[in-house]
């Protein structure tokens, strides 16, 4: 698993990136070694991942009679739906750049949404518990989770700006395609799985 300072590395260049400095490339391993290893950004998002899976237990619970109570299965659940969530995507965006013959990028897609999705947990998950732990805060925390999904889509859209340079509408489809299926496919995943708020 990478350390601090290696997952520290891989942000430097994707804000160099965002910055639309090409030396940010140098920062990531674009190597399938290096693909392999962005996974692990899965396990730096537990954290936050689990104070997300503690609001959503508190959503479904106030949705339901009060002698409802869920265990171990619900948590198995929100599981599955973060997992489909991290590579329904990616699936999403190696299909589209394997259509249009710009396979030879995606190991640059992978890598870079999958360290830029470390960041971005971290800040979903401080939000969240905002509303966790201060419920009075919602109000505040709906218009800066607003502002976190408008500054998500313009960092994504930085990055594969420089993955794709003249490239303009691939780099609008590829993000529709990283961010669209996550939304709808996980409210539909949540409903089928039983663990949606009523």
């Amino acid at each position: 698993m990478p350390g601090l300072r290696e997952v520290q590395y891989y942000l430097s260049g994707l804000w160099l990136l965002i910055r639309m400095d090409t030396r940010g490339f140098r920062f990531l391993d674009m190597s399938d070694r290096g693909v392999n290893r962005s996974f692990w950004a899965m396990a730096w998002c537990l954290p936050p991942m689990g104070i997300s899976w503690l609001w959503w237990r508190q959503a479904f619970l106030q949705s339901m009679p009060p002698h409802v109570e869920v265990g171990l299965p619900f948590y198995f659940r929100l599981g599955l739906v973060e997992i489909a969530n991290w590579f329904v995507p990616l699936v999403f965006a190696g299909l589209l750049l394997f259509a249009f013959r710009m396979g030879d990028r995606f190991a640059a897609v992978v890598v870079s949404v999958n360290w830029l999705g470390v960041p971005l947990s971290y800040i979903n998950g401080l939000l969240l518990a905002l509303v966790f732990f201060i419920p009075g805060a919602i109000s505040v925390v709906s218009v800066l989770l607003l502002v976190f999904m408008m500054a998500q889509v313009f960092m994504l859209a930085r990055i594969l700006r420089m993955i794709f340079h003249g490239h303009g509408l691939m780099v609008g489809a590829l993000t529709l395609a990283l961010l669209v299926p996550t939304m709808i496919f996980a409210e539909y995943l949540q409903r089928f799985l039983g663990i949606y708020p009523v």
